[in-house]
């Protein structure tokens, strides 16, 4: 017997029914061979840990730009840390957490420099507006390999496109394991988030939602503790009523909600650091709009795109994939004057 096939037989005996099984997936777009080792979904996470987006993130803002301490989360830190919060909360409810990693570490593959600043850029240069979510799952299909992709399994790629939002009314991964990466996504960034704040000394603890701190915890590990237990008790409960769905415990689910809000007025969108914000989607919009109007500067796999798909495409493309630093030296290089007489 196999060892891929050890593994599926233990994921039999170990998971719940309702969980994804790895012999059970819905494949890729192009039929493989399989792996005599690893099962699809471990193919696949090791696949988007070697890529080059992914080693790209270390490089890309979570939400303070050009931060000089060395403890601020970065986009790659901040996917570690929903993966393991995700692996975490899939083991403890009985689901696949090999599927859970792969889509845990690809779920951001597509942010653009700068955080959502950069986000917010592009979806109004774009004339179909542009979404991190979805440009995760181009990444990966369309970009990577040039051009290639990763051919990864459909319930990788559903769960990246499903991870994003908070909205109950938004769509959902049809995984358990899919609809785990969403939650944990959230516990992640609204409590490290509120930790790089307090640290940075741009907020207090203090000054968060009382109820929030009482339902949840003063604390940044009582928080994610809470999260974390009430996400596998709560889903627990549901699939023994026969409801496959994650959830929390709606008064948990309610002050993590109040959580977010504050931190997106005060922090995301609020008056804190709002000048370098403006400077960072400044660099960029200028940068997309050099390529724009000189698209043969882009390399040529770029150029191949906007043959294909257009300019607005083919440029989108090539700036989503730019690490802070490499979008700040084109822009210097673009538009700053050079010394070129001694």
């Amino acid at each position: 017997m196999l060892v891929r096939e050890k593994i599926e037989n233990n994921e039999n005996i170990t998971l719940q029914s309702c969980a994804s099984f790895s012999a059970k997936s819905r494949g890729r777009d192009l039929s493989e061979k399989k792996d005599d080792i690893r099962t699809c979904y471990m193919v696949d996470r090791d696949r988007i840990i070697h890529s080059k987006p992914f080693r790209r993130l270390k490089h890309k803002t979570q939400v303070y730009i050009r931060t000089f301490g060395d403890h601020y989360r970065t986009r790659l830190t901040h996917t570690l840390e929903v993966a393991q919060i995700a692996k975490t909360i899939g083991r403890g409810i009985g689901l696949n957490e090999d599927l859970i990693e792969a889509i845990a570490l690809g779920h951001d593959i597509g942010h653009v420099a700068f955080a959502h600043n950069g986000e917010e850029v592009l979806n109004k240069l774009l004339p179909g507006g542009f979404r991190h979510n979805e440009n995760s799952v181009r990444v990966l299909t369309r970009i990577e390999k040039q051009g290639l992709g990763l051919n990864l399994s459909k319930e990788v790629l559903d769960g990246v496109l499903y991870h994003s939002g908070f909205s109950k009314e938004g769509g959902r991964a049809y995984t358990l394991e899919g609809q785990v990466v969403k939650y944990s996504d959230k516990i992640a960034y609204v409590n490290h988030d509120i930790d790089d704040s307090i640290r940075a000394k741009l907020l207090r603890e203090d000054e968060l939602p009382l109820n929030s701190m009482i339902n949840l915890g003063k604390t940044h590990s009582q928080r994610i503790n809470t999260l974390v237990k009430s996400c596998i008790y709560n889903t627990l409960e549901n699939i023994d009523k026969g409801i496959f769905n994650v959830s929390l415990q709606d008064d948990i689910e309610d002050s993590l909600y109040k959580l977010r809000e504050f931190l997106f007025k005060n922090v995301y969108k609020g008056e804190i650091l709002k000048e370098e914000r403006e400077k960072a989607k400044f660099v960029l919009e200028q940068v997309f709009n050099y390529f724009y109007k000189n698209p043969k500067k882009m390399p040529e796999f770029y150029m191949k795109i906007v043959e294909d798909e257009g300019l607005h495409q083919g440029v989108a493309d090539y700036i989503s994939g730019m690490s802070d630093d490499y979008c700040l030296l084109l822009f210097n290089n673009i538009y700053v004057p050079k010394i070129v007489i001694y």
